[in-house]
């Protein structure tokens, strides 16, 4: 596959692991901070919006409490992320000051991604980011998660995360020049694998257990974030951090690293994801002008046309969308709850916020969040 796809990426999802952003435990490395936002900041200058997606806070907590092992017990890797996250955020922050950009930090944990509500706030918020030209710098929440429900070294946060935006590229930035044949500490003749598809069988046993005593990671979960990455569509370059100018690389369609491409289109593999994980919690009665918007135009579904709302669902819920004789055309996670839908139905986006007395999205569901049935 070629790789000149990669120039027409607009939205990129990049992921730095603990060992190349702590010098492998020494302490933060702000000289490759720097490196890595001066590319960040070339890529947006192109026109490609960028979520940072960043390792270290536990690495560099600690760093500053003297401790050699990554702890066991939750509460001292919660302690180690609270004392490690405000210098980890603050080495982001300058760097991108002074190349007089924002940057903005995200915190998430696991029901922040399965709690349909949160997923959409997550969601609303990054755009958003985005939009202003403002660098997200994603983490997970080490300080209040639990073991049971932790993401493996961030690569499947960051996999979460190109779903959520549906970014058009996921970037690892890890320790190793790639993915290779076999594992290139025991073996001179391994060899980088330069592309390969992200659901190919083959690439099970190549990959193994990380032995770093800082990251949780290692190749097994960067395969499995390529492959979550790769169910919205989201092809996946695996590469090293510590490559001159690596970014920039990618971007010019280098053959740098392993990238591992998605088999499937981005909006329809959302649209299977929908329809196949989500629970129907209510059901709105549609006109049948909305009823012919959703059917053969393709469009978000707005207050406007709803006549009736049934059930008791909450704003990022899944519902199902009838026509007057009760017959289901299509499913969609809901802007609204089921008791601001009440209010709003029938309404002209005009009309939507003064009867809410607030501001809020003007589709009740959008076409991205929509299904066909």
């Amino acid at each position: 596959m070629s790789r000149t796809f990669i120039s027409g990426t607009r939205r990129w999802v990049v992921k730095i692991g603990s060992s190349i952003l702590t010098n492998r435990g020494l302490g933060l490395d702000r000289g490759a901070i720097d490196s890595w936002v001066r590319q960040i900041d070339y890529l947006i200058n192109r026109g490609i919006e960028v979520v940072l997606v960043s390792s270290g806070a536990i690495a560099e907590g600690m760093v500053r409490l003297n401790w050699t092992e990554r702890p066991k017990k939750i509460a001292e890797l919660q302690a180690s992320a609270a004392v490690g996250q405000t210098g980890l955020v603050q080495a982001y922050q300058e760097s991108f000051r002074n190349l007089h950009r924002n940057s903005a930090q995200i915190l998430l944990g696991h029901d922040d991604i399965a709690n349909r509500q949160r997923y959409l706030n997550a969601r609303s918020v990054l755009v958003t980011l985005l939009k202003h030209g403002i660098v997200p710098i994603a983490n997970e929440n080490d300080t209040v998660s639990t073991e049971e429900i932790r993401f493996g070294d961030n690569d499947c946060l960051a996999a979460m995360v190109a779903n959520l935006i549906d970014a058009d590229l996921l970037v690892i930035l890890t320790d190793r020049d790639g993915l290779y044949s076999a594992d290139p500490a025991k073996e001179t003749s391994a060899k980088l694998i330069s592309e390969a598809s992200c659901d190919s069988q083959d690439l099970d046993e190549l990959v193994g257990e990380s032995l770093s005593k800082i990251g949780r990671g290692g190749m097994i979960t960067k395969l499995q974030a390529a492959r979550q990455a790769g169910n919205s569509g989201c092809s996946t370059v695996i590469v090293g951090g510590r490559i001159d100018n690596v970014m920039c690389k990618v971007a010019a369609a280098d053959r740098v690293g392993t990238l591992l491409f998605a088999n499937k289109k981005p909006l329809a593999a959302r649209k299977q994801w929908l329809a196949g994980q989500l629970r129907v919690h209510g059901r709105l009665i549609l006109d049948a002008g909305a009823v012919d918007v959703l059917s053969s135009k393709g469009k978000s579904l707005l207050p406007v046309g709803v006549m009736g709302v049934e059930g008791d669902f909450r704003r990022g819920d899944f519902v199902s969308c009838v026509d007057d004789s009760g017959i289901e055309v299509a499913r969609g996670l809901i802007n609204y709850s089921a008791k601001e839908t009440e209010i709003i139905k029938g309404l002209s986006t005009l009309e939507v916020q003064s009867a809410l007395d607030m501001s809020g999205e003007d589709e009740l569901i959008h076409r991205d969040n929509l299904i066909l049935v």
